[in-house]
């Protein structure tokens, strides 16, 4: 009887100082405690700029088990981790193991142990951060807010550290979104799911190369793809201001028709009101541009990646890129 297959995806990008570690960690696992399953350890490189690509080529020549994919360029860390869950063979899927192991490699056992026992997705909650407390703050106030907004029933402080089942991934590829966001698009396909709260851990080496812009930007990501708010908030606000204008309007024309004078010295107050509408006007506009965006991107269809190169795949299963040849004269 073939053993089951577990496949765990890790994005990296200038990882050098880690990549072993991280490696012989998981390795040890399915060594000791997980020795009656195969593991698939896929690395998908974002065109990093120093030694880790070459590391990791030495580790899958000696490893088969271990598959790399780097691409052309530096796509975004939610592109490069979709791709390389989109590349699982696995039965079980381990959807973000972060090379800087953040998010602790030990869980996996236990996680393996629910999946066993019935829940296709088995996914992390963030109880405790080892981080500054301004940033752990704002992260805690993003994910509290997302699970309050979105359609799903999403826990908040989960991210993608999350082992989901053969049949979730399928699930998961019947989606066609030009941007995805996994930690929600688990949930929004169903399943049978439980959380494993655990300590969020401080890096190990060097520093996050995720920029604010970047997580800004993936913040918006998932509450405009799971989310209907900002567009409704905008259309209530534009109620109850266009309301509160009427109101404002019927109560002068009383004050007229009852003799009462206004102070000649309005000026300021026209002057304040004229620029707060134009601020909300120019707020709401954003928020529809955000969703207009997401339509543009969505019927473009640019590919999620390009590739540069596969390592330890199957011919089958190799798309990487190559540039056109030049055409003679």
């Amino acid at each position: 009887m073939s053993k089951k297959k577990i496949s765990i995806i890790s994005p990296c990008y200038n990882e050098e100082a880690g990549i072993l570690e991280c490696y012989q960690t998981i390795r040890k696992l399915f060594d000791t405690e997980l020795k009656n399953y195969d593991l698939e350890l896929i690395f998908c490189d974002n065109a990093s700029t120093d030694r880790t690509v070459a590391i990791l080529k030495e580790l899958a020549a000696e490893d088969p088990a271990v598959k790399i994919i780097v691409n052309s360029r530096n796509f975004g860390i939610l592109n490069n981790t979709y791709n390389g869950v989109m590349s699982a063979s696995g039965d079980a899927v381990l959807l973000f193991m972060p090379v800087d192991m953040q998010d602790p490699p030990e869980l996996l056992p236990e996680f393996v142990r629910k999946w066993e026992s019935g829940y296709e997705i088995v996914y992390g909650i963030r109880a405790h951060r080892e981080e500054n407390y301004l940033l752990a703050s704002a992260r805690k106030a993003y994910y509290q807010l997302l699970s309050r907004i979105t359609y799903l029933d999403y826990p908040p402080n989960v991210g993608d550290f999350q082992l989901i089942d053969r049949c979730v991934l399928e699930a998961m590829k019947q989606i066609d979104d030009a941007q995805p966001f996994m930690r929600l698009m688990t949930f929004e396909c169903g399943f049978r799911s439980i959380g494993v709260k655990y300590t969020w851990r401080a890096r190990k080496h060097g520093f996050s190369r995720n920029s604010l812009a970047r997580m800004l930007d993936q913040g918006m990501t998932g509450i405009i793809s799971f989310s209907t708010a900002p567009i409704r908030l905008a259309l209530f606000a534009g109620l109850a201001i266009s309301a509160a204008s009427v109101t404002y309007a019927f109560a002068v024309l009383a004050l007229v028709l009852l003799g009462v004078s206004a102070a000649p010295s309005g000026i300021p107050t026209l002057i304040v009101s004229l620029f707060f509408f134009a601020g909300v006007q120019l707020f709401f506009l954003g928020v529809i541009g955000e969703y207009v965006l997401a339509i543009f991107n969505q019927v473009r269809r640019k590919p999620l990646i390009i590739e540069r190169e596969r390592v330890n795949f199957e011919a089958s299963l190799r798309t990487s890129f190559h540039p056109p040849e030049k055409r003679a004269g």
